[in-house]
């Protein structure tokens, strides 16, 4: 089957990335609608696969869907792929009275409703073929929504995990002692946002529940160094001179991978965390909360462990567990990357891609 396919999305990450360009490579007619500035598009371009620039600043973005709309005239596609919101909703106001099957990404849960307008401008609008979902447990969100008649079906939502590559983490382990920290020390890394349903005031809450004087070190990658409600919480923590704000980081992965566990203490609303899966590919086991798709990612005592959220003691007494056994602790980091090589791999995705693109034709 031959079908041309147009993707229109932001500063793509590393798995959108390969995932255009193990598509492009597999045969399928490809173009890519994104952001210059993004640091994957050298590797896009390189690639051969064919681009168009584009930043859309909002969804509505009248410069953008005039973009988008010429394209769109210039050539003929069979289906439509928008991996955000403002590439959904300025994409169907672009495509207006022409056909195509259009596909949307959806990677968190919640912010959707049937009684939010917004959301009948992305993926609740009635020309959206297809929501994918990066783990069931986005999907089940959106399957369990209802108002009224309205209810989602359940061949229109369906789930393809975001794949990775084990060869993409194999940049060797920075060295910690650039954060103070010892080299004889046990090393919880932690990376995300500051807001609360990540539940980092759970991890550093967990501190007062470790025996005191032990050589664990928390080390915090993100923006978070000018959050002054967590510099408060650290100052009061019995463990503040072992907690380490890093600030952004280009080399997560590396930071990860120097760490002996790697924690998201998630409090609602996950998806399927990269940065979790980036540390499960460089062998560092996991501890996440029973949120969201965390527990698709890490199945318990096998390749992580699995607590409950907002529980900072269930925190502690997994890193205690980790730190009393480090044959555990072995154990769990060599599962946790072989379930990214076979369950959450870049492969897998491009061959289930292409058959959703090929389901949707037929329909």
């Amino acid at each position: 089957m031959t079908y041309r396919v147009l993707c229109i999305t932001d500063k793509s990450d590393l798995p959108e990335t390969e995932l255009f360009i193990g598509l492009k490579n597999a045969g399928v007619d490809i173009e890519v609608i994104c952001n210059p500035n993004g640091k994957n598009y050298q590797r896009l371009q390189q690639s051969g696969t064919p681009t168009v620039e584009l930043v859309l600043k909002s969804r509505l973005d009248l410069a953008g869907i005039r973009r988008i709309n010429a394209q769109l005239k210039a050539k003929k596609y069979d289906i439509l792929y928008c991996f955000n919101n403002p590439a959904v909703s300025n994409t169907l106001l672009a495509s207006r009275g022409m056909k195509y099957k259009i596909l949307t990404y959806r990677g968190i849960i919640g912010n959707i409703g049937f009684l939010s307008p917004a959301s009948w401008t992305t993926h609740l609008n009635p020309r959206v073929n297809r929501i994918i979902c990066v783990c069931d447990a986005v999907r089940d969100s959106l399957l369990s929504m209802e108002f009224l008649w309205f209810k989602l079906s359940q061949q229109r939502v369906v789930r393809i995990y975001k794949g990775h590559d084990l060869s993409w983490y194999r940049n060797a382990p920075v060295d910690l002692s650039q954060f103070a920290i010892p080299q004889d020390a046990f090393v919880i890394g932690f990376a995300g946002r500051s807001r609360p349903r990540k539940g980092i005031d759970d991890l550093i809450h967990s501190a007062a529940y470790l025996p005191e004087n032990l050589p664990i070190h928390y080390l915090l990658l993100g923006k978070l160094t000018d959050d002054v409600k967590l510099s408060r919480m650290i100052k009061k923590s019995p463990y503040r001179n072992q907690i380490h704000l890093t600030g952004f980081r280009n080399d997560a992965p590396a930071v990860a991978a120097a760490c002996d566990a790697f924690i998201l203490p998630s409090q609602e609303r996950e998806g399927l965390s990269r940065a979790v899966i980036e540390a499960m590919a460089c062998g560092t086991p996991p501890i996440v909360t029973d949120i969201g798709g965390s527990p698709e990612l890490v199945i318990h005592n096998d390749s992580g462990l699995v607590i409950p959220p907002k529980d900072p003691q269930a925190i502690a007494a997994a890193i205690m567990a980790l730190y009393h056994d480090p044959a555990q602790k072995k154990r769990l980091g060599e599962n946790a990357k072989r379930r990214i090589e076979t369950r959450f791999n870049i492969r897998e995705t491009i061959r289930e891609t292409r058959r959703l693109f090929e389901e949707v034709l037929k329909e």
